[in-house]
């Protein structure tokens, strides 16, 4: 059955009530993280630059057009870039969640991390949401380099983690990139919860597996 086509005004309550739930689960905190979702006319709704995921309002959402233009609403967050880049190089990706939640920034900040993948798969939830967790190196927030890098891996991956940051996870919708978000949180908790115990990984073959079957 094909989804049902929100319009600008569904999508931007949808980012709200969202956004919202989000900060009341404790996965956003102060005017941390931004959100964005791509519209029917091929803009893109972006959350305001400093704003709390609490306390967002649909009217003032900003828009801004693929080449970073602002059309309407506050001005957008400086990281809206980054989004474009993503949208630019992944057809697929309809809605971009940005976080700092606490377990994937604390795992953001350690050393040793496996550039391709951060998280070895343990769970199948994992695979079948978001397959790979490649880590992109340190840069100051807003620095343009983050655009470049994260276009570069836009078209092979669905999430990303920024280097002392935090999580960048794509959907195919809104919904869609907030589960992706919420899953990949709670495998980084998972993961710290099972630190220094013998963890029973899947095998390359159980992978292949989930990876073909889908979600």
């Amino acid at each position: 059955m094909s989804k049902v086509l929100m319009n600008e005004q569904q999508l931007r309550e949808q980012m709200v009530t969202l956004a919202r739930s989000m900060f009341e689960r404790g996965y956003a905190t102060g005017g941390a993280g931004n959100l964005s979702i791509k519209l029917p006319n091929g803009h893109f709704l972006a959350t305001p630059t400093g704003s709390s995921f609490g306390r967002l309002i649909a009217e003032e959402l900003s828009v801004v057009d693929i080449d970073g233009n602002h059309i309407s609403g506050k001005k957008p967050s400086k990281e809206a870039a980054f989004h474009l880049a993503i949208y630019r190089n992944n057809e697929e990706c309809n809605a971009i969640v940005h976080l700092h939640s606490t377990y994937l920034t604390a795992l953001s900040c350690l050393e040793g991390l496996d550039g391709n993948n951060a998280i070895k798969a343990f769970t199948p939830y994992f695979v079948m949401r978001i397959g790979e967790l490649p880590v992109i190196p340190y840069l100051r927030p807003g620095d343009p380099k983050i655009a470049e890098e994260l276009a570069k891996r836009a078209g092979d991956y669905r999430a990303f983690l920024l280097a002392n940051h935090g999580p960048v996870v794509t959907g195919t919708d809104f919904v869609d990139a907030v589960d992706n978000a919420e899953e990949l949180e709670e495998t980084a908790k998972l993961a710290f919860l099972l630190k220094d115990k013998d963890i029973r990984y899947l095998t390359d073959e159980e992978v292949m597996d989930l990876k073909v079957r889908g979600k």
